[in-house]
Order: structure tokens, then sequence, then C-alpha cells
């Protein structure tokens, strides 16, 4: 099973191939900051990936169009920032994201 860290929260725990990273937290107890139904559309999820960027799930297009119309057309260039909500774990993973706690 993939493993999955969320900095500066500190907490790594095992993850279903193919989960999104909010739900792989969300389903076991942790809030993910989010202003939407979960669906990638205020893109608040966002988190930057410290490690493991090819081993999440390539951007769709629905992903990179709501990053663009919420935080500008550069927001696409850096790969390391993605919606939590859209991004699938496929394998070993960190990330940076304030404000993930326990429920």
């Amino acid at each position: 099973m993939p493993r999955i860290r969320v900095e500066p929260l500190g907490v790594e725990l095992e993850a279903e191939q193919g989960e999104t990273v909010m739900d792989a937290f969300a389903n076991r107890g942790y809030f993910w900051p989010v202003g939407c139904a979960r669906n990638g559309e205020c893109t608040n999820c966002a988190m930057q990936v410290i490690s493991g960027v090819a081993r999440l799930s390539q951007m769709g297009r629905y992903e990179r169009k709501n990053l663009m119309r919420q935080r500008g057309v550069r927001s696409v260039e850096d790969p390391r920032l993605r919606l939590a909500c859209q991004a699938r774990i496929e394998g070993d993973v960190i990330v940076y994201k304030r404000g993930v706690a326990p429920e």
C-alpha cells in the first residue's frame, strides 16, 4: 500500500491505490481544509507536493481549469501544486498543507 505523509502535521498513513489525497486522510479521521463539495471548484484543498509528484495521477483538465481560474494561469506551471481532492495516490508521497488536523 502506498504511504502518504502530510507536513507540517507530521502524520503518515497508508492509503488505497487510486484514492485521492484528501479522501485518504478524511477516511481515516482527519479534517482537510476545503470550501466546496470536494469537487475541485474552490481550490482551498491545494497542497504542495514535497516528494513523489510522479506518484500522483496526472493533472486532469478539470483540475487544471480550476487552478487557473482561482489562482491564475501561472499556477499550473509548477507540477508540485495539486488539488488534494483531485490528485490520486499511485505511490509514496509527501505533501505540505497547513490546516490538516485530527477531527
